[in-house]
């Protein structure tokens, strides 16, 4: 091999595709063709197969080259670590609701839910019912991203896959009897939405029982399996293999997400709660679309789609800190308007703090006292009386609507608390 100095897995640190490098002029002295194949030659001293096979009986298979072993260091460092910035039970509490409303709006949403954010946040934290197609979609997706945390202890069999595919699609099929139910015909297939071409063919549903027994056994496996997957890899290759197999006649894509997050916090990847996989997806869907596509082309190479999903998880840990420190200097900002008045200080609990923050950045924006108590995990009493107190210090205008209160943040907020502090 030394003697071939470009037979190498990457191209200018890049796992490159055939319709990637068949574009590029190839070292001197070679035809593309022949690049290729010394590229895939030393890809192939990498490659370990997987207990996952495509349609045709063939083992799928994934190598570790340099980026795979470098964003996993770092996702291990952050996603597993310490939780500096989350550490107070308000601040997990808020945060935790904040990532499981925008994972169920933009997941809902890269399935083609139309429902705008400002409605299916209000909608999310109210607890209100969902009213139409859209809400249904990010309501089910809630409500699932939820029951996850109390199954990540959890293994998983057919049983349990069936039931959380029951639980994102309920309400929202075109026939109700396919939710929790495993298609029965080979109709369905994955196309281009541009021009209508053929994409991908999923296995034909007579084999989907012995699949998803098989995929479940992989998502169990403990650390002396082998080969040995590290355990990010394995919840993308859970997350890979739904969208492959498309077992269900809808909501293959939300499940996916769903078992992607199972497997992280089964595996103590504890941040992975607060981040958004599908924010960072949905702003670059043909990516998502071009990994798969990849993996499948390239004699069942799963590499391409790890790396992909790999770069997202990064992006979406690096949103999470971004968003940390904004809400950090936010809640600087209050507490130091707040410091004028110690006595007006002392009134506000952490609660109140939090929400004045928010209205601060938010003028308009409606309150209520269900999703006050939704946010930060305490009874209905404790989240009505402080809404209330925040009312009758003229810090938010409060009304009725549907027959409960409703809490405005008024556009002149900062000079209240200014007047505030002047008179304490």
């Amino acid at each position: 091999m030394l003697r071939w100095p470009w037979a190498t897995a990457l191209v200018g640190g890049a796992y490159l595709h055939w319709d990637q490098l068949r574009h590029r002029t190839p070292p001197e002295g070679l035809s593309t063709e022949q690049w290729w194949f010394g590229i895939r030659l030393a890809r192939a001293g990498l490659w370990q197969a997987l207990p996952l096979l495509d349609k045709s009986g063939r083992p799928f298979h994934f190598g570790t080259p340099e980026p795979v072993l470098f964003y996993l260091h770092h996702i291990d460092r952050d996603a597993a670590g310490s939780s500096t910035g989350l550490a107070t039970p308000g601040n997990r509490e808020r945060y935790l609701l904040q990532s499981l409303i925008e994972e169920a709006i933009t997941s809902s949403q890269l399935e083609g839910a139309c429902t705008t954010r400002k409605v299916a946040e209000a909608m999310l934290r109210e607890g209100r019912r969902p009213r139409d197609h859209g809400e249904r979609m990010i309501f089910n997706n809630f409500r699932t991203m939820q029951a996850i945390q109390e199954l990540q202890h959890a293994v998983l069999t057919p049983e349990r896959v069936l039931a959380l595919h029951r639980l994102v699609t309920e309400g929202t099929l075109d026939d109700p009897a396919d939710a929790g139910r495993l298609r029965r015909c080979d109709d369905v297939r994955v196309v281009d939405n541009r021009n209508g071409a053929l994409l991908h063919q999923p296995p034909a549903w007579g084999e989907l029982p012995k699949r998803l027994e098989r995929l479940c056994a992989f998502a169990n496996a403990g650390e002396d399996a082998r080969p040995f997957v590290h355990p990010v890899l394995r919840a993308i290759l859970l997350h890979f293999m739904i969208g492959y197999d498309h077992p269900f006649a809808d909501g293959n894509g939300r499940l996916a997400r769903t078992l992607f997050y199972w497997a992280m916090a089964r595996n103590g990847y504890w941040l992975t709660e607060f981040i958004s996989i599908s924010h960072i997806l949905r702003r670059a869907p043909a990516q998502y679309v071009r990994a798969y596509l990849h993996s499948e082309t390239d004699g069942g190479d799963t590499t391409y789609f790890l790396l992909h999903q790999l770069t997202t998880i990064r992006q979406a840990i690096a949103a999470l800190q971004a968003y940390l420190s904004r809400k950090t200097e936010e809640q600087r900002g209050t507490e130091n308007l707040l410091a004028g008045s110690p006595g007006l200080r002392t009134r506000l609990n952490h609660r109140q703090s939090a929400l004045l923050s928010h209205a601060l950045n938010h003028p308009g924006t409606s309150y209520r006292v269900a999703g006050h108590q939704r946010c930060h995990g305490v009874a209905y009493q404790t989240a009505r009386t402080d809404l209330l107190a925040l009312a009758e210090l003229g810090l938010l205008e409060q009304g009725r609507a549907d027959r409960a209160f409703v809490f405005v943040a008024p556009d002149d907020l900062q000079r209240r608390i200014a007047g505030l502090t002047q008179r304490t």
